[in-house]
């Protein structure tokens, strides 16, 4: 299995299972409020990780974004940590939880409208229907029959921050060949700080250093992890089938609360699994080959010496896989593969 759909799908699991544990932190916590606190949780964790990673690897360094990308990361972070928490948020005031929870799958369908005809991420209808088969799991996992959305700003509001989020991985592909760490740390530590600060603002208060705790430990694993696994993802697979896998976190949350509240096994639940399950193996059995060319380019990411990485070095102890700045080749092959970092060719 390609690693860029384990850590998709790794990345699924820690934030599926991270919202029912979220939930429970909602009855002591303004829900603005626990979204920075989430988001801190996240910044602070992957902050130490990487000071815990320098000390340990005799302080070599990381491949940050270039000033390009840095522009990317902040209008990520701006879309995706900032407007895009703010308007669910509001738009939760008025609007039923049922209904939104639905209206959240649009963030995948956002997100893979933008890569296939935006950023031209190939895909056929095999893929198309997978896509298909995973929102749909999703959205029946959490429909309430009989519940009537109707037309309100609370909506509105909630398809805006999917559309923020589908902005966010997008923007975030940009720069996923950068350390993961370094980029999910810099969204969690801004995201956090403008979060709490507003919803201090707004009068929240701040909750027992117990769920202070317990918010920010939820934080690190279910946004923090999550969010690094996301980026690898985004560089072995790209934008568009990395929202497909991730859409499967709801189907992962349902899972726990099976397991810690003994919720029971609805026919939803069964056949939303069923539906997540089809359109999984639909992109797991994808085979895409064709001959197609790679222009020369000059990038820094983590490496191994494959054929798409066939440089000298002025000094190397052998150590793979390492990071440095090296150049490509012009190249012309054929071969399976996915629109990850060094195939994001026009089709």
């Amino acid at each position: 299995m390609n690693r860029g759909i384990m850590f998709a799908l790794a990345s699924a699991m820690l934030f599926g299972i991270s919202t029912p544990l979220a939930k429970a932190l909602v009855a002591t916590t303004s829900p603005l409020l626990l979204a920075g606190l989430l988001y801190a949780g996240s910044g602070f964790g992957l902050a130490l990780v990487m000071a815990i990673r320098r000390v340990s690897t005799r302080g070599s360094s990381a491949s940050v974004p270039g000033v390009e990308e840095w522009r990317s990361l902040a209008a990520a972070i701006f879309f995706g940590g900032l407007l895009g928490p703010a308007a669910l948020m509001y738009g939760l005031v008025t609007s039923a939880a049922s209904i939104a929870s639905l209206l959240l799958n649009l963030e995948a369908v956002f997100t893979a409208l933008l890569a296939w005809f935006l950023l031209r991420e190939n895909f056929d209808r095999r893929i198309a229907l997978g896509m298909a088969a995973i929102v749909a799991g999703g959205a029946l996992l959490v429909w309430v029959p009989g519940q009537r959305a109707g037309a309100s700003l609370g909506l509105l509001l909630i398809i805006a921050a999917c559309f923020c989020w589908a902005l966010d991985n997008n923007l975030t592909r940009k720069v996923s060949a950068s350390d993961a760490v370094v980029v999910a740390c810099a969204k969690g530590l801004v995201a956090g700080a403008v979060n709490i600060g507003l919803a201090l603002l707004l009068g929240a208060k701040l909750p027992t250093l117990a769920a202070l705790g317990d918010a920010m430990s939820v934080g690190f694993f279910g946004y923090g992890v999550s969010l690094v696994l996301f980026v690898l993802a985004l560089r072995h697979l790209g934008a568009a089938r990395t929202s497909a896998y991730f859409s499967v976190a709801p189907f992962f949350g349902a899972a726990l609360s099976l397991l810690l509240v003994g919720d029971p096994i609805t026919w939803q639940l069964a056949f939303a699994g069923l539906l997540m399950a089809t359109g999984v193996w639909l992109h797991l059995t994808e085979r895409h080959e064709h001959l197609h060319r790679h222009a020369p380019q000059e990038h820094t990411h983590p490496h191994v010496h494959d054929e798409h990485h066939q440089h000298s070095h002025h000094s190397w102890d052998g150590a793979e896989p390492h990071t440095h700045t090296h150049r490509h080749a012009p190249i012309v092959h054929a071969h399976p593969h996915y629109p990850d970092l060094h195939h994001r060719h026009p089709h």
